[in-house]
């Protein structure tokens, strides 16, 4: 028997991802941290391949990512305003925690399953955290799927890459809402 639970509703409802610029200290202790990342993994995992892992990025990793971005832009020659951009999303933030997909070998599970699992995990962190009281944001961007950046800086394997960098604080500020999708015009209702 289904048991309703309108709270939870009611913050799925009205739940805003925090721009990472707005986060502060504090953020959130190793045993809170692990109630959240546990609350992630509480998600579709066809198979059981566990096609994810966590790296979590405290403020001296995300510094040394933030230098390795700038130096990686210059590989790349990208302009100052994209480099500053890669450079800023490191510097800003005081924790983050890296959600890595693993493509695992499994004949029977397509790697686009794998790949919406760890997806899955991106949001239930996010969506964690946000119940838990804290400010929460997803973001990926160009080092994210860089080879030589994930690699150098995060020691990530050649069947791995980043599924997204979920950055948690203290909300200095409501975010404003923005426009929703009008679930009327992407709705398609099949009766036969």
């Amino acid at each position: 028997m289904s048991v309703s639970n309108p709270a939870a509703l009611d913050f799925l409802l009205t739940r805003r991802s925090h721009p990472v610029k707005t986060l502060v200290l504090p953020v959130p202790n190793m045993a809170e941290l692990k109630t959240l990342l546990t609350a992630a993994v509480r998600c579709p995992d066809h198979g059981k391949l566990e096609p994810w892992r966590f790296i979590v990025l405290q403020k001296p990793a995300l510094e040394r990512l933030a230098d390795l971005a700038a130096a990686q832009a210059v590989v790349h020659e990208m302009d100052a305003e994209k480099t500053a951009k890669a450079r800023r999303q490191f510097d800003s933030g005081t924790l983050a925690v890296a959600v890595v997909e693993i493509r695992r070998s499994a004949a029977r599970i397509p790697a686009i399953e794998q790949t919406y699992s760890a997806g899955g995990v991106c949001l239930g962190l996010v969506n964690a955290a946000l119940a838990a009281g804290w400010g929460a944001g997803w973001l990926s961007g160009w080092p994210t799927h860089d080879r030589e950046f994930v690699e150098q800086g995060l020691d990530l394997a050649s069947e791995e890459r980043v599924a997204g960098l979920i950055y948690l604080g203290t909300r200095t500020a409501t975010p404003p809402e923005r426009p929703r999708p009008d679930v009327d015009a992407i709705t398609t209702w099949m009766e036969k």
